[in-house]
């Protein structure tokens, strides 16, 4: 029996925040409903106190989700917590995500406070929370720069007071992996009453190490991991949902697994994309249009003869119909045959020979060949197809 990590999504909050993404309710609904088939365990919803809209986009999600726990972020004060609990009435399964700054900086220049005063807010929230719902997440922004010992401090006051999910944000996307992992260590070794609750990874990716981060947390005993489909979120973004989703089932030596049909992360990031109006880069490690597609020669006659030797992941897995073999100016033989014989032409290893040098002329002149170019390459050498 794998140990499972659950996977809390907050593209429709923590996402929706990139510039230019603003999504309205209804497209925010067929999101959600999207993301609950997916089988993330908790969505955030929205921060409702933001804005009457997202307010009712919260309302709104908790009437839908069958599934997933719905969850709604406020501050460390009581009104934030109150409207979030309103507007998670009809929720099966509410969670309140509340919490404060804990790191120095946070402290001194955004609260202009001391840390006797944050340990005392964020008691107060928590309790206050959990005069609403069970399940209660807080959340330590900045602790990826706040020092473990404070953090430790917080952590277990707002144990104490009911919180069920300590959320370790690495807000600025700082910590090396490392580093970040030794700072869930030092929770789990030092804070009392730890493990009766679960440990979050919330990780930025302003240095490219969000998924590193999550991994290394998941690796020293954090059960959950923050992230968004397609790794959108301010900045440079979040933590990627399919990345985590796929280096754990992949690394099936770590024992460790999430309830996500794997299958739906292509169809799901294509959507996202869509409603979102932010385009995935083609790179992009799972789901980008060039993670199955190979153009080098030597990769593609690699690939043809047996897929694994460039792939570790099949594609179908993701919900990828199967690998692509892109002819260009890189392009070998065996790809080019093998490209051929999907279009309907079974080349001899002459008419292969004749057909490749036709099809350097044109690889050379264009960035990609394409079907449409396999007549035109044929008729010049006098072969028959069709």
């Amino acid at each position: 029996m794998k140990n499972q990590v659950k996977i809390f999504d907050t593209t429709l909050r923590d996402g929706e925040q990139v510039p230019g993404c603003k999504l309205d309710t209804k497209s925010k609904l067929i999101l959600a409903e999207k993301i609950d088939v997916l089988g993330v365990d908790i969505i955030e919803a929205g921060f409702p106190i933001s804005s009457p809209g997202d307010f009712k986009s919260v309302v709104e999600i908790s009437k839908i989700i069958k599934s997933a726990s719905v969850c709604a972020l406020s501050r460390a004060n009581e009104k934030d917590i109150d409207v979030a609990a309103e507007s998670l009435k009809h929720a099966k399964k509410p969670r309140i995500h509340t919490g404060i700054g804990t790191s120095e900086i946070h402290i001194k220049h955004k609260f202009n406070s001391n840390k006797d005063s944050i340990i005392d807010l964020a008691k107060r929230a928590v309790t206050h929370a959990k005069k609403y719902v069970e399940d209660v997440e807080f959340y330590a922004e900045d602790a990826g720069r706040t020092e473990n010992d404070f953090l430790a401090k917080v952590c277990e006051e707002v144990i104490k007071s009911g919180a069920t999910v300590l959320n370790i944000p690495d807000t600025t996307g700082y910590c090396l992996p490392i580093e970040y992992g030794e700072k869930i260590k030092y929770l789990v070794d030092n804070v009392s009453g730890i493990e009766n609750v679960t440990i979050s990874c919330h990780c930025h990716n302003d240095l490219g190490l969000a998924t590193a981060n999550s991994i290394y947390g998941v690796l020293n005993g954090a059960r959950q991991v923050e992230c968004t489909v397609n790794g959108i979120g301010e900045r440079a973004g979040n933590t990627s949902l399919e990345e985590v989703v796929m280096i754990l089932r992949q690394h099936s030596d770590l024992n460790l697994d999430t309830n996500i049909n794997s299958k739906l992360l292509n169809e799901t990031s294509q959507k996202v994309s869509e409603l979102m109006g932010m385009p995935v880069q083609p790179n992009k490690a799972i789901v980008g249009s060039n993670a199955f597609a190979h153009s080098s020669g030597i990769h593609q006659d690699g690939v043809i003869k047996k897929r694994e030797t460039y792939e570790i992941i099949d594609p179908i897995d993701v919900g990828v119909n199967k690998s692509s073999i892109v002819l260009t100016a890189r392009s070998g033989r065996a790809a080019l045959a093998y490209r051929m014989k999907e279009f309907g032409v079974n080349l001899t290893k002459k008419e292969l020979d004749d057909v490749y040098g036709e099809f350097l002329v044109i690889a050379d002149q264009k960035k990609e060949v394409t079907d449409t170019d396999f007549p035109s390459i044929l008729q010049k050498k006098n072969i028959s197809y069709g």
